[in-house]
C-alpha cells in the first residue's frame, strides 16, 4: 500500500545530493529527517544526528521510517570505509523494517568500469539487494553542480573551462535538483520502482559546447580547456580513472526516455542550470 505522506530519513542531508533529497521531499508534502553527523537546519525537515560509524544512531534515526535514501561516499575517507558505511545503513535500515531503501550509486557503476568510487559502490548495491526486497537504486552521470565547485570553479576565474576530456567527447550530466526530485518520486511510487536500478541524466554537453554555455551566461569569454588526465592523477587516481572511462567509454544513459516518461521532474538542461546557479 501506497502512503500519500511518507516518514523519510535522508542521510547526507548535508550534503549536495541529500540535501537537494530532501528539499524535494518537503516540497511534495512529507516528514523528512534531516540525517547528519553535525545536524542541520533544513527548512520543514527534522534535524537527527546520526553517524555510519554509530549503528545505534542509524537504527535510532531510522525507526519508525517508510523510506531511507542513503548516499555515501569515499572522499574525505577511503574506499572500504565507503563499503562499511554503506553496508551498516543497510543493515539498520532493514533492522528497522524500513519499506523502501533509495541508494543513490553511479551510472554504469554495475558495468565493471574499474573507477575506484564506481566499484565500491556496487559492492554496496550488491550487499542491498541481497539484505532486502524492499529497494531501488538511482545512478547519476557527472553532476553539473560541479562546475560551481573545485577545479572547474578556479579556472573559471581565468577565462577558461577546465575539464580532462577532450573537447568532441559528449558528458552525460545532471543537476542535483534533479537528482533530489527522482529520488522524491521513486519514493512516492514504491511499487513501480522496487527491485529497479536506473541511470539517471538530464543533458548531454562536449567541453566546447560547456565552455560556450558558461560564457554566455558569465557574460564574458570562457576558453575550453582540455586539462590532460595525468594532471588530474596527481591529485587523486580515482578520478582521473572515472575520467579516462568517460573519454573512452562514456554513459550509457536514455535521457529522451527519462524526459518522456517523467516529465514532472522539470529535467534540467545544462544551461538551465547554469542558468540559475551562475548568473
Amino acid at each position: 500500500m501506497e502512503h500519500s505522506q511518507l516518514t523519510v530519513a535522508v542521510t547526507g542531508a548535508s550534503g549536495t545530493q541529500g540535501g537537494a533529497t530532501a528539499r524535494a521531499l518537503v516540497a511534495d508534502g512529507h516528514r523528512v529527517r534531516a540525517v547528519s553527523r553535525r545536524p542541520i537546519e533544513l527548512p520543514g525537515a527534522e534535524a537527527v544526528r546520526a553517524d555510519f560509524d554509530d549503528p545505534g544512531s542509524l537504527d535510532r534515526a531510522f525507526a519508525g521510517a517508510d523510506a531511507v535514501f542513503l548516499v555515501t561516499t569515499p572522499f574525505g575517507t577511503d574506499l572500504d570505509t565507503e563499503i562499511r558505511h554503506g553496508v551498516e545503513a543497510i543493515d539498520a535500515a532493514v533492522r528497522a523494517d524500513v519499506k523502501h531503501i533509495v541508494f543513490t550509486s553511479a551510472t554504469n557503476a554495475d558495468r565493471g568500469t574499474g573507477i575506484p568510487h564506481f566499484d565500491s559502490k556496487w559492492v554496496i548495491e550488491r550487499h542491498l539487494a541481497q539484505a532486502t526486497d524492499n529497494w531501488t537504486v538511482i545512478a547519476p552521470a557527472a553532476f553539473m553542480d560541479n562546475v560551481a565547485g573545485g577545479w572547474a570553479s578556479r579556472s573559471l576565474r581565468q577565462g577558461k573551462y577546465s575539464l580532462p576530456l577532450s573537447p568532441g567527447t559528449p558528458l552525460k550530466l545532471i543537476a542535483a535538483a534533479d537528482i533530489g526530485a527522482f529520488a522524491a518520486l521513486v519514493m512516492g511510487r514504491r511499487k513501480e520502482f522496487l527491485g529497479h536500478r536506473v541511470d539517471i541524466a538530464s543533458d548531454e554537453r562536449t567541453g566546447k559546447e560547456m565552455a560556450r554555455t558558461l560564457g554566455t551566461v558569465l557574460g564574458r569569454d570562457v576558453e575550453f580547456d582540455a586539462a590532460g588526465v595525468e594532471d588530474v592523477a596527481r591529485y587523486s587516481a580515482d578520478l582521473a580513472a572515472m575520467f579516462a572511462y568517460f573519454e573512452r567509454v562514456g554513459m550509457d544513459v536514455d535521457i529522451t526516455r527519462l524526459r518522456t516518461d517523467y516529465p514532472e521532474i522539470g529535467w534540467h538542461t545544462f544551461a538551465d542550470w547554469a542558468g540559475q546557479a551562475l548568473s
